[in-house]
């Protein structure tokens, strides 16, 4: 069995540079893969999947299988603690996560905290069973959405372009949307405190919309209840490794690493290397960025593209990952030639 302090990825996070880049991608179990959708057919809909442990734990290790990461990440959805307090929550085929909206504080009294382990316990039933089935090299990942991010599905009711209700409830009632932000938050602590408690050896909080942020909001809806998440976990768990990914923030970055407690940060695309080699990583480890769009594409533009970013961050901490996640029309056979040139790959 390899000891936990052998796994590359954990490794990296501890501030190594480590001999080849650990690599994971994020959704690298999902519908580009046939077994998946075979699956998640099995299931009957998504969230039925989610909360399946036997299913779940599948789609988990499916990608395992084929290309060999050095992470498995928990299969679930960052709506699963809006669900979980009470919202209703359904996905519609073309449309994607459909909710309530909750958009007043008298809206907030049909949430409720009490009871969110029990909707979330087939979850951490999920990482139990994946902390005795992946690798023994493998790092077992948990997960959940940042505050912000899932509130902003909490709020508008599905995807949104622009961001209307619920910045105009944080504009205009900062005090009553601070109390959704709050549950928020101790449902995160205590969520991904269970993940960690079933077995996670590293949590992410995933910001996908931090980005539409002005810089003040940032801080205050971004940055501050990630701070409060990692103190909060940090108080059960002290040497816990969290990774933050704050999609599209650009400089604020910085901010952010200094100012949350991360042990690593999650490059998106757009993020520039050599500043990000400079200015981040003498700050933490980072993690990215492949470009989603380069591993649909493949060939020479996605290998030279692979080759500089190893380039650029592999001299120091750094995990190798997408700038967001795979997406449906993946060719699996490029994930396969991706895998090939990392694991090959000494920095």
């Amino acid at each position: 069995m390899t000891n936990p302090e052998d796994k590359l990825m954990l490794r990296a996070l501890k501030g190594e540079t480590t001999p080849r880049p650990p690599f994971w991608l994020m959704r690298q179990a999902g519908r580009y893969l046939p077994e998946y959708r075979k699956t998640r057919a099995e299931a009957g809909n998504f969230l039925d999947l989610c909360y399946n442990p036997v299913l779940a734990e599948e789609v988990t290790l499916q990608p395992l299988r084929r290309y060999g990461m050095d992470a498995a990440i928990l299969f679930a959805d960052i709506l699963l603690i809006p669900d979980a307090l009470g919202q209703p929550l359904a996905y519609k085929e073309g449309e994607g996560p459909v909710l309530d909206p909750v958009r007043s504080v008298e809206d907030l009294k049909k949430l409720n905290l009490e009871f969110i382990h029990t909707t979330l316990e087939p979850v951490y039933e999920t990482v139990e069973r994946l902390s005795k089935s992946i690798p023994d090299d493998c790092t077992l990942i948990g997960f959940a959405g940042a505050p912000w991010t899932v509130a902003t599905y909490m709020v508008e009711g599905h995807g949104s372009k622009d961001y209307v209700h619920i910045k105009k409830w944080a504009y205009g009632d900062p005090e009553g949307f601070g109390q959704l932000i709050d549950m928020l938050v101790e449902a995160t602590i205590s969520y991904l405190g269970k993940q960690v408690e079933a077995g996670a050896e590293v949590v992410q909080i995933f910001d996908t919309w931090a980005g539409v942020l002005p810089d003040d909001m940032l801080r205050k809806w971004v940055v501050e209840p990630t701070k409060r998440i990692i103190e909060g976990l940090r108080r059960q768990y002290p040497e816990l490794p969290v990774i933050g990914f704050p999609k599209g923030v650009g400089g604020n970055i910085i901010d952010f690493v200094t100012q949350t407690g991360v042990t690593a940060v999650s490059l998106d695309t757009g993020t520039r290397l050599e500043w990000a080699a400079r200015e981040v990583q003498s700050l933490v480890p980072v993690q990215g960025n492949l470009d989603p769009i380069l591993l649909v594409n493949g060939g020479p533009a996605m290998e030279a593209r692979i080759e500089t970013i190893i380039d650029t961050l592999g001299h120091g901490p750094f995990i190798f990952n997408l700038g967001h996640g795979i997406i449906p029309q993946t060719p699996p056979e490029n994930v396969e030639k991706l895998s090939r040139l990392i694991r090959h790959r000494l920095t």
